[in-house]
């Protein structure tokens, strides 16, 4: 794919990406793939995952109370329990507000890794990275941002969100649905969101603008940034999938360059 030689123009020093369709396939992809990358946030779609993974075991359940007075495992992963961003900071009643909350992933980690008995690190290998044969990523730090892999393990993670094994396809179908819709709040690096709408763990574009995404890409679209300069979105309509890793600090140059890249990808796959 021509359009993925793009990253070679992007101000960074190691970057890799591909494509993945709605079957598995990787019709692209472009650098070392097989170079490890801290991911930051791109980690809490691996830990949203995991989490997936102990709601079909029944080990947990959306509506638990876990985190703040009034706030359940589901406001936790959908960033509506009011916690702060990096503290235990209550800001906000839970299903009021959407705070992008670090510390609420790791308050969900936890209640998972305390109804399982086995500590977190170990249960998102077990459940996610082990069956996925992502055998180059671990989780070395905070389940909010905290893992490091690479874009072929990505791919493989990719290609099970499309088509899940791990999880019935309901639940990974509302995992991409927006939960607690309308709530006001501030994307990170996008600034404040009329509607920041949030599906269980993944981030959907619906009409945010300001977005990391591309012009072109449908309302439907779902995944994550990470602030080491990493993403990873899934375009339902388009039925594709795309990653991409550096090892730059998301900043400007990411702001310019991804919408591009993205909207290159999309066109040349039509």
């Amino acid at each position: 794919m021509e359009s993925l030689r793009a990253v070679s123009r992007w101000p960074v020093e190691t970057a890799a990406t591909a494509v993945i369709d709605a079957e598995g396939r990787v019709p692209g992809t472009f650098g070392p793939v097989d170079h490890r990358f801290r991911l930051a946030s791109v980690t809490k779609l691996l830990t949203a995952y995991a989490v997936l993974v102990a709601v079909e075991e029944g080990a947990v359940e959306w509506d638990q109370p876990a985190g703040p007075e009034g706030a359940t495992l589901r406001h936790l992963i959908a960033h509506a329990s009011g916690l702060a961003f990096d503290s235990a900071d209550v800001q906000a009643a839970p299903g009021t507000k959407r705070i992008y909350s670090n510390t609420g992933f790791e308050v969900m980690a936890d209640a998972v890794a305390a109804a399982t008995d086995i500590p977190f690190a170990d249960y998102l290998a077990e459940a996610v990275f082990s069956p996925l044969g992502m055998s180059s990523s671990t989780l070395d730090g905070s389940p909010a941002a905290g893992a490091t892999s690479t874009v072929t393990d990505l791919a493989r993670f990719a290609a099970e969100v499309q088509a899940p094994k791990l999880v019935s396809a309901a639940l990974a179908a509302e995992a991409t649905t927006v939960v607690f819709p309308g709530l006001r709040g501030v994307l990170p690096g996008y600034g404040l969101q009329r509607a920041n709408d949030w599906g269980l763990g993944f981030e959907i574009k619906a009409a945010k603008s300001p977005h990391w995404t591309g012009s072109a890409s449908s309302a439907g679209t779902f995944g994550h940034f990470g602030q080491s300069g990493t993403f990873l979105w899934f375009d339902p309509e388009a039925g594709v999938a795309c990653v991409a890793l550096t090892d730059r600090r998301f900043g400007e140059w990411a702001v310019e360059a991804w919408p591009a890249f993205t909207d290159g990808v999309l066109a040349e796959l039509s």
